[in-house]
């Protein structure tokens, strides 16, 4: 089996069809119909149960189709690594960020283009698992995230460059603050609203986090909404529904009217944030610049 054949496979794999496999590929449907029978026949196993509407991957094709995209991933990054040391910086940068960190991206980019304006991107937004795995599948090369890191792998897997800390900061309806002309509240006011939380059925880190800061003020938070979507939970703050606490840097992507953000003055709560890549990994020379954009 060749690197041609391989991404047939893997078409096919991912389409679960020969003709959407095929149309994938740019190829008509009996050549890669030869193609498949030609590499089960090379290897000796059936790779497809063909008995639904839909091919399914018998455990021999489970096992090929994972050493198949390590091998297809190493060997692209390979190839690119060796075209880069006569290149320029140009290609598809692939980032990841979790919902409360992709406000630290445009400002970023902005900045990355005026200098490298060849290079263009592929955004994935996603809890930290989903990214971690979209790292391993080399479809992402670095995540920008809040810390610490809860993916499967731990945190010795990736490297990472530490941002300057974020303040959480408290959002609420803007009618619910009686004290006018004051941009601060104390955390103990939080007790009396409706409390809207940011947390994902895994990634539950920066959830625990508020909760416990409530705690350690005296009070149970009234959780009346658990969700993963921040621009969710604006629209419910601005409906009057509830009120919730962000970091700060958060709220820079948002101007939703009938919102009020307030410093919290009893405590210094902050949120921990960086970028990660994983060790022992080529990294293109795009990343690394933009990593470099970060770290300055």
């Amino acid at each position: 089996m060749d690197i041609r054949q391989m991404r047939y496979f893997l078409a096919i794999a991912s389409e679960q069809q020969i003709t959407r496999a095929a149309k994938r590929l740019n190829m008509e449907q009996p050549p890669l119909s030869r193609q498949l029978k030609q590499m089960e026949e090379q290897l000796g196993v059936t790779l497809f149960d063909r008995s639904g509407k839909r091919l399914t991957l018998t455990p021999a094709g489970e096992l090929l189709r994972q050493k198949a995209e390590r091998f297809i991933h190493e060997f692209d990054e390979t190839m690119k690594e060796v075209q880069e040391l006569d290149e320029g910086i140009k290609g598809v940068l692939g980032i990841g960020a979790v919902v409360s960190c992709i406000s630290l991206l445009p400002s970023r980019i902005e900045r990355f283009r005026k200098s490298y304006p060849e290079v263009t991107y592929k955004i994935w937004e996603g809890d930290h698992f989903l990214l971690a795995d979209l790292l391993e599948r080399r479809n992402i090369e670095l995540v920008v995230a809040r810390l610490p890191y809860e993916a499967d792998a731990g945190q010795e897997s990736y490297s990472v460059l530490p941002l300057p800390s974020d303040p959480f900061v408290a959002v609420i309806p803007a009618g619910w603050h009686s004290n006018a002309g004051t941009e601060a509240i104390q955390m103990k006011e939080l007790a009396d609203f409706p409390f809207l939380t940011l947390k994902t059925d895994r990634t539950v880190g920066m959830h625990e986090r508020v909760i416990k800061e409530c705690r350690d003020h005296g009070f149970e938070p009234q959780v009346i909404c658990e969700c993963s979507s921040v621009t969710i939970i604006l629209s419910l703050v601005a409906a009057g529904i509830g009120a919730t606490v962000f970091p700060k840097s958060v709220m820079s992507s948002f101007t939703l009217l009938g919102i009020k953000v307030l410093a919290i003055s009893d405590t210094d709560f902050q949120s921990d944030v960086g970028v990660l890549w994983l060790k022992d990994r080529y990294l293109s020379k795009s990343a690394r610049r933009f990593i470099d954009i970060f770290a300055e």
